[in-house]
């Protein structure tokens, strides 16, 4: 990995939490919800019959399975979201939005888009926000199991500081 890549990948990663963050910040003090709240009640919202399985939910919103589950408790208790069983399998449980939830999230939505206008869109000109969008649709469209090492012609094995030790137990 080049001192390049690595400055770009850390450049990444702090605007990540920077931005979140902040957008986080704005929703409490304005909303008192937080951004993972907001997140699963946009992707309930978004979902056919406003309702996920819990391991859709997990997946969508970027949580463990038990991270998600503490957090519909959390909105279950506020009455934004109920879990139902699923029909056609009886040990199957969905989250759904209540009205008080899509209430809630309509609420929120002014200012979490707000933000993100001000925070995230508006420093980039439009040929910044287009090459973003291509290069983060490309990131996450990646297939995991390729080699972008071998295909970009980069070989870790050039920067011995950085390259893996086997030897190691990962922390």
């Amino acid at each position: 990995m080049s001192r390049t890549e690595l400055d770009v990948w850390r450049s990444f990663l702090r605007a990540h939490a920077h931005l979140t963050r902040v957008l986080e910040s704005e929703l409490l003090a304005a909303q008192q919800l937080s951004l993972a709240s907001y997140d699963v009640l946009v992707q309930l919202a978004e979902a056919p019959g406003q309702r996920l399985r819990m391991t859709e939910l997990a997946d969508a919103v970027l949580l463990s399975r038990s991270g998600v589950t503490r957090l519909v408790d959390r909105l279950e208790k506020h009455g934004l979201v109920a879990r139902a069983r699923v029909d056609s399998d009886g040990r199957g449980v969905v989250a759904v939005l209540t009205q008080q939830g899509f209430e809630r999230l309509k609420g929120a939505t002014g200012t979490h888009l707000t933000g993100v206008a001000r925070h995230f869109a508006a420093p980039l000109d439009e040929a910044e926000l287009a090459a973003l969008g291509r290069t983060c649709e490309r990131l996450a469209e990646a297939d995991p199991g390729s080699d972008w090492v071998t295909q970009s012609g980069r070989n870790p094995a050039t920067y011995p500081q950085l390259a893996r030790n086997s030897d190691k137990t990962p922390i």
